[in-house]
């Protein structure tokens, strides 16, 4: 059965949320362990970026596929 473009969405959706839960989460457990003391609003700033690169990473990579795929598919 085919993901309808709305589950597509939420999928895609979800998956962010939850990465910049596990990034932040992450942050505050790693960075002590480093000596990086951090307050919860700058972790919280640090996890946006990494999200944000992480969703352009990823919209790179799936487009680069596509190039590739899509003169095999002719």
């Amino acid at each position: 059965m085919k993901q309808s473009h709305t589950m597509s969405l939420v999928e895609s959706l979800a998956n962010v949320v939850v990465g910049f839960g596990v990034a932040v989460v992450t942050q505050m457990l790693i960075f002590p362990i480093f000596g990086l003391h951090t307050t919860l609003a700058q972790n919280l700033q640090m996890g946006a970026v990494f999200t944000t690169v992480s969703i352009a990473r990823s919209f790179a990579l799936r487009r680069m596929f596509e190039a590739i795929r899509m003169p095999s598919a002719k």
